[in-house]
Protein backbone atom coordinates (compact mmCIF):
# COMPACT_ATOMS: atom_id res chain seq x y z
CA UNK A 1 0.00 0.00 0.00
CA UNK A 2 1.13 3.19 -0.93
CA UNK A 3 1.51 5.73 1.88
CA UNK A 4 3.30 8.48 3.61
CA UNK A 5 6.68 6.89 5.07
CA UNK A 6 6.09 7.71 8.72
CA UNK A 7 9.13 6.49 10.21
CA UNK A 8 12.11 7.34 7.72
CA UNK A 9 11.39 10.59 6.94
CA UNK A 10 14.74 12.00 8.90
CA UNK A 11 17.66 12.64 6.68
CA UNK A 12 16.02 12.40 3.42
CA UNK A 13 18.36 15.37 2.37
CA UNK A 14 21.20 13.96 4.05
CA UNK A 15 24.19 13.36 1.56
CA UNK A 16 26.91 10.60 1.76
CA UNK A 17 30.53 11.20 0.99
CA UNK A 18 31.03 10.17 -3.15
CA UNK A 19 33.90 7.86 -2.03
CA UNK A 20 31.09 6.19 -0.04
CA UNK A 21 28.63 5.70 -2.78
CA UNK A 22 30.88 4.73 -5.02
CA UNK A 23 32.03 1.94 -2.53
CA UNK A 24 28.45 0.73 -1.80
CA UNK A 25 28.00 0.74 -5.95
CA UNK A 26 31.20 -1.28 -6.70
CA UNK A 27 30.22 -4.12 -3.51
CA UNK A 28 26.19 -4.31 -4.88
CA UNK A 29 27.67 -4.69 -8.69
CA UNK A 30 30.11 -7.46 -7.99
CA UNK A 31 27.82 -9.43 -5.84
CA UNK A 32 25.19 -9.35 -8.31
CA UNK A 33 27.51 -10.47 -11.29
CA UNK A 34 28.60 -13.12 -8.35
CA UNK A 35 25.11 -14.10 -7.77
CA UNK A 36 24.86 -14.42 -11.06
CA UNK A 37 27.25 -16.46 -12.21
CA UNK A 38 26.56 -18.66 -9.09
CA UNK A 39 22.88 -19.15 -10.87
CA UNK A 40 24.13 -19.61 -14.67
CA UNK A 41 26.68 -22.44 -13.45
CA UNK A 42 23.82 -24.11 -11.80
CA UNK A 43 21.60 -23.57 -14.65
CA UNK A 44 23.81 -24.74 -17.40
CA UNK A 45 25.06 -28.25 -15.36
CA UNK A 46 21.44 -29.12 -14.52
CA UNK A 47 19.90 -28.18 -17.82
CA UNK A 48 19.80 -31.79 -18.81
CA UNK A 49 17.67 -32.68 -15.49
CA UNK A 50 14.39 -34.35 -15.02
CA UNK A 51 12.98 -32.00 -13.23
CA UNK A 52 14.05 -29.38 -15.81
CA UNK A 53 12.22 -31.43 -18.48
CA UNK A 54 8.69 -29.47 -18.41
CA UNK A 55 9.97 -26.17 -18.24
CA UNK A 56 12.87 -25.97 -19.99
CA UNK A 57 12.65 -26.14 -23.80
CA UNK A 58 14.74 -25.83 -26.90
CA UNK A 59 15.16 -22.31 -27.21
CA UNK A 60 16.27 -19.76 -30.16
CA UNK A 61 18.61 -21.64 -32.45
CA UNK A 62 20.81 -18.36 -32.30
CA UNK A 63 22.58 -19.44 -28.99
CA UNK A 64 22.35 -23.04 -29.04
CA UNK A 65 20.84 -23.63 -25.38
CA UNK A 66 17.31 -24.59 -23.68
CA UNK A 67 14.99 -21.64 -22.52
CA UNK A 68 13.53 -21.07 -19.53
CA UNK A 69 9.52 -21.15 -20.41
CA UNK A 70 8.27 -22.12 -16.64
CA UNK A 71 6.10 -18.60 -16.45
CA UNK A 72 2.86 -19.54 -18.43
CA UNK A 73 1.74 -15.47 -18.49
CA UNK A 74 5.28 -14.28 -20.33
CA UNK A 75 4.86 -17.25 -22.98
CA UNK A 76 1.45 -16.48 -23.48
CA UNK A 77 1.86 -12.82 -23.72
CA UNK A 78 5.13 -12.69 -26.05
CA UNK A 79 5.83 -16.25 -27.72
CA UNK A 80 2.23 -18.59 -27.84
CA UNK A 81 -0.18 -15.45 -28.09
CA UNK A 82 1.42 -12.59 -29.24
CA UNK A 83 0.09 -12.32 -32.67
CA UNK A 84 -3.55 -12.99 -31.11
CA UNK A 85 -3.03 -9.59 -28.42
CA UNK A 86 -1.21 -7.39 -30.83
CA UNK A 87 -4.11 -8.52 -33.44
CA UNK A 88 -6.62 -7.21 -30.70
CA UNK A 89 -4.87 -4.03 -29.35
CA UNK A 90 -3.89 -2.83 -33.20
CA UNK A 91 -7.50 -3.32 -34.13
CA UNK A 92 -8.63 -0.80 -31.63
CA UNK A 93 -6.32 1.44 -32.48
CA UNK A 94 -7.44 1.19 -36.06
CA UNK A 95 -11.01 1.42 -35.52
CA UNK A 96 -10.41 4.16 -32.90
CA UNK A 97 -8.51 6.40 -35.87
CA UNK A 98 -10.72 5.05 -38.47
CA UNK A 99 -13.78 6.64 -36.62
CA UNK A 100 -12.07 10.15 -35.80
CA UNK A 101 -11.59 10.40 -39.79
CA UNK A 102 -15.43 9.58 -40.81
CA UNK A 103 -16.89 11.09 -38.21
CA UNK A 104 -16.58 14.39 -38.78
CA UNK A 105 -17.89 14.04 -42.35
CA UNK A 106 -21.19 12.39 -41.23
CA UNK A 107 -21.83 15.35 -38.69
CA UNK A 108 -20.26 13.65 -35.55
CA UNK A 109 -18.30 15.45 -32.88
CA UNK A 110 -15.60 12.53 -32.83
CA UNK A 111 -13.48 13.47 -29.40
CA UNK A 112 -17.58 13.50 -27.62
CA UNK A 113 -18.34 10.05 -28.50
CA UNK A 114 -14.89 8.62 -28.31
CA UNK A 115 -15.81 6.50 -25.42
CA UNK A 116 -18.61 5.00 -26.64
CA UNK A 117 -16.80 4.11 -29.76
CA UNK A 118 -14.00 2.36 -27.61
CA UNK A 119 -16.75 0.85 -26.23
CA UNK A 120 -18.48 -0.56 -28.95
CA UNK A 121 -14.81 -2.15 -30.61
CA UNK A 122 -14.57 -3.95 -27.28
CA UNK A 123 -17.72 -5.29 -26.67
CA UNK A 124 -17.47 -6.92 -30.31
CA UNK A 125 -14.20 -8.38 -29.13
CA UNK A 126 -15.25 -9.83 -26.28
CA UNK A 127 -18.10 -11.02 -28.39
CA UNK A 128 -16.22 -12.61 -30.92
CA UNK A 129 -13.46 -13.79 -28.59
CA UNK A 130 -15.86 -15.62 -25.50
CA UNK A 131 -19.40 -15.94 -26.67
CA UNK A 132 -22.46 -14.89 -26.16
CA UNK A 133 -23.12 -16.16 -22.80
CA UNK A 134 -19.58 -14.88 -21.28
CA UNK A 135 -21.33 -11.64 -22.37
CA UNK A 136 -23.98 -11.96 -21.02
CA UNK A 137 -22.55 -13.17 -17.83
CA UNK A 138 -20.44 -9.70 -17.53
CA UNK A 139 -23.73 -7.74 -18.62
CA UNK A 140 -25.71 -9.07 -15.84
CA UNK A 141 -22.98 -8.19 -13.16
CA UNK A 142 -22.71 -4.94 -14.66
CA UNK A 143 -26.73 -5.03 -14.08
CA UNK A 144 -27.27 -6.21 -10.57
CA UNK A 145 -24.31 -3.71 -9.63
CA UNK A 146 -25.45 -0.96 -11.35
CA UNK A 147 -29.01 -1.41 -9.34
CA UNK A 148 -27.33 -1.58 -6.00
CA UNK A 149 -25.53 1.66 -7.01
CA UNK A 150 -28.59 3.57 -7.45
CA UNK A 151 -29.70 3.32 -3.75
CA UNK A 152 -26.27 5.28 -2.87
CA UNK A 153 -24.99 3.37 0.24
CA UNK A 154 -21.48 2.37 0.16
CA UNK A 155 -21.62 -0.46 2.72
CA UNK A 156 -24.39 -2.14 0.26
CA UNK A 157 -21.85 -1.48 -3.04
CA UNK A 158 -19.32 -3.29 -0.99
CA UNK A 159 -21.27 -6.33 -0.19
CA UNK A 160 -22.89 -6.73 -3.38
CA UNK A 161 -19.12 -6.44 -5.13
CA UNK A 162 -17.87 -8.16 -2.99
CA UNK A 163 -20.50 -10.96 -2.95
CA UNK A 164 -20.30 -10.93 -6.67
CA UNK A 165 -16.69 -11.65 -6.52
CA UNK A 166 -16.88 -14.59 -4.19
CA UNK A 167 -19.10 -16.07 -6.76
CA UNK A 168 -16.20 -16.27 -9.38
CA UNK A 169 -13.49 -17.11 -6.98
CA UNK A 170 -15.11 -19.92 -4.67
CA UNK A 171 -16.41 -23.39 -5.74
CA UNK A 172 -19.19 -24.27 -6.66
CA UNK A 173 -20.09 -21.03 -7.86
CA UNK A 174 -17.13 -20.66 -10.19
CA UNK A 175 -17.59 -23.68 -11.55
CA UNK A 176 -20.76 -23.15 -12.29
CA UNK A 177 -20.52 -19.91 -13.97
CA UNK A 178 -17.54 -20.60 -15.91
CA UNK A 179 -19.52 -23.80 -17.48
CA UNK A 180 -22.01 -21.41 -18.91
CA UNK A 181 -18.99 -20.40 -21.46
CA UNK A 182 -19.17 -22.38 -24.66
CA UNK A 183 -16.38 -23.83 -26.38
CA UNK A 184 -12.47 -24.74 -25.79
CA UNK A 185 -8.93 -22.65 -26.37
CA UNK A 186 -6.14 -22.49 -24.12
CA UNK A 187 -7.16 -19.07 -23.06
CA UNK A 188 -10.25 -19.47 -21.84
CA UNK A 189 -10.17 -20.01 -18.26
CA UNK A 190 -7.58 -17.19 -18.17
CA UNK A 191 -10.09 -14.79 -20.16
CA UNK A 192 -13.07 -15.72 -18.20
CA UNK A 193 -11.30 -15.06 -14.65
CA UNK A 194 -9.28 -12.32 -15.69
CA UNK A 195 -12.94 -10.63 -17.24
CA UNK A 196 -15.32 -11.02 -14.80
CA UNK A 197 -12.41 -10.40 -12.08
CA UNK A 198 -11.63 -7.08 -13.60
CA UNK A 199 -15.17 -6.34 -14.57
CA UNK A 200 -16.32 -6.25 -11.03
CA UNK A 201 -13.99 -4.55 -9.53
CA UNK A 202 -14.61 -1.83 -12.07
CA UNK A 203 -18.22 -2.28 -11.26
CA UNK A 204 -17.46 -1.70 -8.07
CA UNK A 205 -15.34 1.67 -8.54
CA UNK A 206 -18.38 3.20 -10.40
CA UNK A 207 -20.96 2.04 -7.69
CA UNK A 208 -18.98 3.91 -4.83
CA UNK A 209 -18.48 6.60 -7.25
CA UNK A 210 -22.18 6.86 -7.95
CA UNK A 211 -22.57 7.03 -4.44
CA UNK A 212 -20.58 10.18 -4.25
CA UNK A 213 -22.02 11.94 -6.85
CA UNK A 214 -24.58 14.72 -5.78
CA UNK A 215 -26.70 15.48 -8.59
CA UNK A 216 -28.17 11.99 -10.02
CA UNK A 217 -26.92 9.26 -11.07
CA UNK A 218 -24.43 8.21 -13.53
CA UNK A 219 -26.03 6.06 -16.48
CA UNK A 220 -26.25 2.42 -17.49
CA UNK A 221 -24.40 3.21 -20.05
CA UNK A 222 -21.29 5.28 -18.68
CA UNK A 223 -20.65 1.58 -17.05
CA UNK A 224 -20.32 -0.06 -20.32
CA UNK A 225 -17.99 2.36 -21.82
CA UNK A 226 -16.26 2.16 -18.65
CA UNK A 227 -16.34 -1.46 -18.41
CA UNK A 228 -16.03 -2.87 -22.28
CA UNK A 229 -12.60 -1.01 -22.67
CA UNK A 230 -11.01 -3.35 -24.39
CA UNK A 231 -7.09 -2.73 -23.29
CA UNK A 232 -8.29 -2.85 -19.85
CA UNK A 233 -10.83 -5.59 -20.04
CA UNK A 234 -9.14 -8.94 -19.49
CA UNK A 235 -5.74 -7.71 -17.96
CA UNK A 236 -5.94 -4.73 -16.48
CA UNK A 237 -4.76 -2.49 -15.18
CA UNK A 238 -7.86 -0.65 -12.97
CA UNK A 239 -8.35 2.83 -13.83
CA UNK A 240 -11.03 3.81 -10.79
CA UNK A 241 -13.82 5.47 -12.76
CA UNK A 242 -13.90 9.09 -11.79
CA UNK A 243 -10.56 9.23 -13.63
CA UNK A 244 -11.61 7.41 -16.82
CA UNK A 245 -14.83 9.31 -16.78
CA UNK A 246 -12.93 12.59 -16.89
CA UNK A 247 -10.66 11.82 -19.60
CA UNK A 248 -12.75 9.55 -21.94
CA UNK A 249 -15.11 12.45 -21.93
CA UNK A 250 -12.49 15.14 -22.24
CA UNK A 251 -13.08 16.83 -25.54
CA UNK A 252 -10.01 19.33 -25.77
CA UNK A 253 -7.76 16.33 -26.55
CA UNK A 254 -4.14 17.69 -27.37
CA UNK A 255 -1.09 16.10 -27.19
CA UNK A 256 2.05 17.25 -25.31
CA UNK A 257 4.87 18.34 -26.58
CA UNK A 258 6.87 15.44 -27.36
CA UNK A 259 4.23 13.46 -26.86
CA UNK A 260 4.40 11.00 -29.82
CA UNK A 261 7.90 10.97 -29.69
CA UNK A 262 7.93 9.21 -25.66
CA UNK A 263 5.24 7.09 -26.62
CA UNK A 264 7.50 5.59 -29.64
CA UNK A 265 10.12 5.74 -27.25
CA UNK A 266 8.44 3.61 -24.49
CA UNK A 267 6.78 1.08 -27.38
CA UNK A 268 10.62 0.51 -28.69
CA UNK A 269 11.81 0.46 -24.98
CA UNK A 270 8.96 -2.38 -24.32
CA UNK A 271 10.07 -4.27 -27.17
CA UNK A 272 14.06 -4.20 -26.37
CA UNK A 273 13.13 -5.33 -22.40
CA UNK A 274 10.95 -8.03 -23.89
CA UNK A 275 14.04 -9.09 -26.27
CA UNK A 276 16.55 -9.03 -23.04
CA UNK A 277 13.94 -11.30 -20.88
CA UNK A 278 13.81 -13.85 -23.38
CA UNK A 279 17.87 -13.76 -23.76
CA UNK A 280 18.24 -13.89 -20.08
CA UNK A 281 15.83 -17.14 -19.99
CA UNK A 282 18.56 -18.75 -22.01
CA UNK A 283 21.08 -18.62 -19.33
CA UNK A 284 19.94 -18.34 -15.51
CA UNK A 285 16.98 -20.88 -15.26
CA UNK A 286 15.73 -18.43 -12.12
CA UNK A 287 11.64 -19.78 -12.47
CA UNK A 288 12.40 -23.23 -13.02
CA UNK A 289 15.45 -24.28 -10.51
CA UNK A 290 12.74 -23.24 -7.30
CA UNK A 291 10.65 -25.96 -8.26
CA UNK A 292 12.99 -28.21 -7.83
CA UNK A 293 14.20 -28.71 -3.70
CA UNK A 294 17.23 -30.91 -4.37
CA UNK A 295 18.86 -29.02 -6.34
CA UNK A 296 17.81 -25.82 -4.13
CA UNK A 297 19.49 -27.70 -1.17
CA UNK A 298 22.57 -28.06 -3.01
CA UNK A 299 22.86 -24.07 -3.77
CA UNK A 300 25.18 -21.91 -1.44
CA UNK A 301 23.76 -19.29 0.77
CA UNK A 302 24.41 -16.00 -1.85
CA UNK A 303 23.27 -17.98 -4.78
CA UNK A 304 19.69 -18.81 -2.77
CA UNK A 305 19.19 -15.38 -1.86
CA UNK A 306 20.23 -14.13 -5.33
CA UNK A 307 18.05 -16.46 -6.51
CA UNK A 308 14.98 -15.22 -4.77
CA UNK A 309 15.86 -11.46 -5.69
CA UNK A 310 16.02 -12.02 -8.85
CA UNK A 311 12.51 -13.77 -9.15
CA UNK A 312 11.01 -10.87 -7.54
CA UNK A 313 12.90 -8.50 -9.94
CA UNK A 314 11.99 -10.58 -12.93
CA UNK A 315 8.37 -10.39 -11.68
CA UNK A 316 8.22 -6.42 -11.63
CA UNK A 317 9.73 -6.14 -14.89
CA UNK A 318 6.85 -8.40 -16.44
CA UNK A 319 4.57 -6.57 -14.68
CA UNK A 320 6.03 -3.39 -15.81
CA UNK A 321 6.15 -4.84 -19.89
CA UNK A 322 3.04 -5.75 -19.42
CA UNK A 323 0.95 -2.93 -18.38
CA UNK A 324 3.65 -1.05 -20.44
CA UNK A 325 2.29 -2.36 -23.52
CA UNK A 326 -1.33 -1.41 -22.43
CA UNK A 327 -0.65 1.91 -21.18
CA UNK A 328 1.13 2.37 -24.75
CA UNK A 329 -1.86 1.78 -26.18
CA UNK A 330 -4.33 3.57 -23.80
CA UNK A 331 -1.90 6.79 -24.05
CA UNK A 332 -2.44 7.10 -27.66
CA UNK A 333 -6.51 7.13 -26.77
CA UNK A 334 -5.24 10.15 -24.18
CA UNK A 335 -5.83 8.57 -21.44
CA UNK A 336 -3.61 8.59 -18.66
CA UNK A 337 -3.46 5.25 -17.00
CA UNK A 338 -2.06 3.49 -14.14
CA UNK A 339 2.29 3.47 -14.14
CA UNK A 340 4.02 0.24 -14.01
CA UNK A 341 4.84 -0.60 -9.90
CA UNK A 342 7.81 0.67 -8.09
CA UNK A 343 10.89 -1.88 -8.66
CA UNK A 344 11.40 -4.53 -6.02
CA UNK A 345 14.75 -2.99 -6.02
CA UNK A 346 13.99 -0.16 -5.07
CA UNK A 347 11.36 -1.21 -1.77
CA UNK A 348 12.68 -1.02 1.49
CA UNK A 349 9.31 -0.42 3.32
CA UNK A 350 5.87 -2.44 3.22
CA UNK A 351 4.14 0.82 3.00
CA UNK A 352 5.30 1.21 -0.70
CA UNK A 353 5.28 -2.70 -1.64
CA UNK A 354 2.64 -3.89 -4.65
CA UNK A 355 3.32 -5.50 -8.38
CA UNK A 356 -0.52 -4.12 -9.93
CA UNK A 357 -0.37 -0.19 -9.02
CA UNK A 358 -3.94 -0.08 -10.72
CA UNK A 359 -5.68 -2.67 -8.08
CA UNK A 360 -3.38 -0.93 -5.55
CA UNK A 361 -4.68 2.48 -6.29
CA UNK A 362 -8.16 0.86 -6.18
CA UNK A 363 -7.94 -0.47 -2.88
CA UNK A 364 -6.00 2.64 -1.23
CA UNK A 365 -8.70 5.16 -2.63
CA UNK A 366 -11.96 2.51 -1.23
CA UNK A 367 -10.44 0.78 1.71
CA UNK A 368 -6.85 1.43 3.00
CA UNK A 369 -6.86 5.39 2.72
CA UNK A 370 -11.04 5.32 3.24
CA UNK A 371 -10.49 3.54 6.79
CA UNK A 372 -6.84 4.52 7.66
CA UNK A 373 -6.96 8.24 7.53
CA UNK A 374 -3.39 9.72 8.08
CA UNK A 375 -1.99 5.94 8.64
CA UNK A 376 -0.61 7.29 12.43
CA UNK A 377 -3.54 5.44 14.69
CA UNK A 378 -2.22 2.13 15.39
CA UNK A 379 -6.18 0.48 15.65
CA UNK A 380 -7.40 2.21 12.63
CA UNK A 381 -4.04 1.06 10.49
CA UNK A 382 -4.91 -2.29 11.73
CA UNK A 383 -8.28 -2.57 10.73
CA UNK A 384 -7.11 -0.77 7.53
CA UNK A 385 -4.75 -3.40 6.66
CA UNK A 386 -7.38 -6.22 7.73
CA UNK A 387 -9.57 -4.73 5.56
CA UNK A 388 -7.71 -3.89 2.53
CA UNK A 389 -6.02 -7.68 2.68
CA UNK A 390 -8.69 -9.51 2.84
CA UNK A 391 -10.08 -8.20 -0.21
CA UNK A 392 -6.73 -9.06 -2.00
CA UNK A 393 -7.09 -12.50 -0.43
CA UNK A 394 -10.78 -12.63 -2.38
CA UNK A 395 -9.32 -10.97 -5.09
CA UNK A 396 -6.10 -13.49 -5.68
CA UNK A 397 -8.45 -16.33 -4.80
CA UNK A 398 -8.26 -17.93 -1.30
CA UNK A 399 -6.15 -20.63 -0.75
CA UNK A 400 -3.22 -21.28 1.76
CA UNK A 401 -0.45 -19.82 0.21
CA UNK A 402 -2.30 -16.41 -0.01
CA UNK A 403 -3.63 -16.89 3.24
CA UNK A 404 0.47 -16.61 4.72
CA UNK A 405 1.15 -14.02 2.15
CA UNK A 406 -1.56 -11.68 3.25
CA UNK A 407 -0.64 -12.31 6.92
CA UNK A 408 2.56 -11.88 6.52
CA UNK A 409 2.30 -8.41 4.46
CA UNK A 410 -0.68 -7.03 6.87
CA UNK A 411 1.83 -7.25 9.72
CA UNK A 412 4.87 -6.04 8.16
CA UNK A 413 2.93 -3.07 7.42
CA UNK A 414 1.73 -2.56 10.72
CA UNK A 415 5.11 -3.57 11.81
CA UNK A 416 6.60 -0.64 10.30
CA UNK A 417 3.83 1.82 12.19
CA UNK A 418 4.63 0.38 15.11
CA UNK A 419 8.75 0.92 15.36
CA UNK A 420 8.17 4.15 13.87
CA UNK A 421 5.60 5.28 17.16
CA UNK A 422 8.64 3.47 18.88
CA UNK A 423 11.44 5.05 17.80
CA UNK A 424 9.95 8.49 17.69
CA UNK A 425 9.79 8.32 21.96
CA UNK A 426 12.39 9.77 23.56
CA UNK A 427 15.04 8.83 24.28
CA UNK A 428 15.68 7.29 21.02
CA UNK A 429 14.55 10.41 18.88
CA UNK A 430 16.68 12.88 20.68
CA UNK A 431 19.77 10.31 20.35
CA UNK A 432 19.49 10.30 16.65
CA UNK A 433 18.43 14.08 16.48
CA UNK A 434 22.23 14.46 18.27
CA UNK A 435 23.86 12.35 16.09
CA UNK A 436 23.39 13.81 12.84
CA UNK A 437 21.03 13.37 9.45
CA UNK A 438 24.49 11.25 7.79
CA UNK A 439 24.27 8.77 10.45
CA UNK A 440 20.63 9.04 10.99
CA UNK A 441 20.42 7.48 7.17
CA UNK A 442 23.72 5.15 7.63
CA UNK A 443 21.60 3.58 10.83
CA UNK A 444 18.24 3.57 8.93
CA UNK A 445 19.72 1.81 6.19
CA UNK A 446 20.24 -1.22 8.33
CA UNK A 447 16.85 -1.58 9.55
CA UNK A 448 15.85 -0.93 6.04
CA UNK A 449 18.02 -3.54 4.42
CA UNK A 450 16.42 -6.17 6.76
CA UNK A 451 12.76 -5.08 6.07
CA UNK A 452 14.13 -5.62 2.66
CA UNK A 453 14.52 -8.94 2.91
CA UNK A 454 11.28 -9.30 5.11
CA UNK A 455 9.93 -8.14 1.80
CA UNK A 456 11.47 -10.16 -0.48
CA UNK A 457 10.51 -13.05 1.58
CA UNK A 458 7.27 -12.60 2.26
CA UNK A 459 6.65 -12.32 -1.53
CA UNK A 460 8.59 -15.00 -2.75
CA UNK A 461 5.69 -16.66 -1.76
CA UNK A 462 3.47 -16.13 -4.27
CA UNK A 463 6.09 -16.22 -6.68
CA UNK A 464 7.65 -20.13 -6.36
CA UNK A 465 6.51 -22.05 -3.55
CA UNK A 466 6.16 -22.60 0.17
CA UNK A 467 9.22 -24.48 0.38
CA UNK A 468 11.66 -22.36 -1.60
CA UNK A 469 10.38 -19.40 0.51
CA UNK A 470 10.84 -21.61 3.69
CA UNK A 471 14.52 -22.96 2.27
CA UNK A 472 15.56 -19.35 1.61
CA UNK A 473 14.66 -17.81 4.94
CA UNK A 474 15.96 -21.25 6.98
CA UNK A 475 19.37 -20.34 5.16
CA UNK A 476 20.38 -17.10 5.54
CA UNK A 477 18.26 -16.73 9.20
CA UNK A 478 19.36 -19.43 11.10
CA UNK A 479 22.42 -21.85 9.12
CA UNK A 480 23.93 -19.03 7.74
CA UNK A 481 24.75 -17.05 10.30
CA UNK A 482 26.47 -15.24 11.26
CA UNK A 483 28.54 -15.22 7.89
CA UNK A 484 25.84 -15.76 5.53
CA UNK A 485 23.43 -13.40 7.06
CA UNK A 486 25.63 -10.50 7.27
CA UNK A 487 26.69 -10.61 4.02
CA UNK A 488 23.68 -10.79 2.20
CA UNK A 489 22.95 -7.87 4.78
CA UNK A 490 25.81 -5.56 4.27
CA UNK A 491 25.29 -6.16 0.16
CA UNK A 492 21.74 -5.12 0.38
CA UNK A 493 22.51 -2.16 3.04
CA UNK A 494 24.85 -0.91 -0.10
CA UNK A 495 21.83 -1.17 -2.18
CA UNK A 496 19.51 0.68 0.70
CA UNK A 497 21.92 3.66 0.50
CA UNK A 498 21.84 3.68 -3.03
CA UNK A 499 18.31 3.77 -3.16
CA UNK A 500 18.34 6.20 -1.20
CA UNK A 501 20.78 8.85 -2.46
CA UNK A 502 18.33 8.19 -5.76
CA UNK A 503 15.14 9.52 -3.73
CA UNK A 504 17.41 12.39 -2.35
CA UNK A 505 18.37 13.38 -5.35
CA UNK A 506 14.77 13.34 -6.50
CA UNK A 507 13.56 15.48 -3.54
CA UNK A 508 16.47 17.97 -4.48
CA UNK A 509 15.33 18.03 -8.05
CA UNK A 510 11.87 18.68 -6.98
CA UNK A 511 12.33 21.93 -5.00
CA UNK A 512 14.32 23.11 -7.53
CA UNK A 513 11.78 22.96 -10.26
CA UNK A 514 8.97 24.12 -7.68
CA UNK A 515 11.36 26.96 -6.72
CA UNK A 516 11.66 28.51 -10.43
CA UNK A 517 7.70 27.70 -10.72
CA UNK A 518 7.23 30.05 -7.83
CA UNK A 519 9.96 32.31 -9.41
CA UNK A 520 8.44 32.58 -12.99
CA UNK A 521 5.07 33.36 -11.42
CA UNK A 522 6.53 36.46 -9.18
CA UNK A 523 8.25 37.52 -12.19
CA UNK A 524 4.92 37.47 -14.14
CA UNK A 525 3.13 39.72 -11.74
Amino acid sequence: MVSEDLGFTMGIKAALPRYELYLYTAVLGVALIWAGSWIFEASSENVNRKAFKESVKPGWHYFGRKMDVADFEWIMWFTTFRNHILFALAGHVIFAKIFSLIAPKIGIDGSKHRSLIFAIYGGLAVLVTMGWTFMALVVSHCFVLYSVALVKRKWLCFAAGLSTLASIKLEPYNSWQEALVTGSFDLQDILFYGGCGFSIIRCMSFALENCEKKDGNYTFCDLLKYNFYLPFFFFGPIMTFDRFHAQANNTKLARKEREMWNITTKALLHLGVILLVDIFFHYLYILTIPGDMKLVTKLSDPCLAGLAYFNLVYDWVKAAVMFGVINTVSTLDHLDPPQPPKCITMLYVFAETHFDRGINDWLCKYVYDYIGGDHDKIFKELLATFCTFAITTLWLGPCELVYIWSFFNCFGLNFELWVAKFFSLPPFSTIEYAMGEAMSRRIRGVFNAANFWAIVLYNVLSLNNLDFAKMVGRRLIFKGFPLSSLSVLMVTYCGVQLVKERERQLVLQEEAEQAKAVEAKEKAE
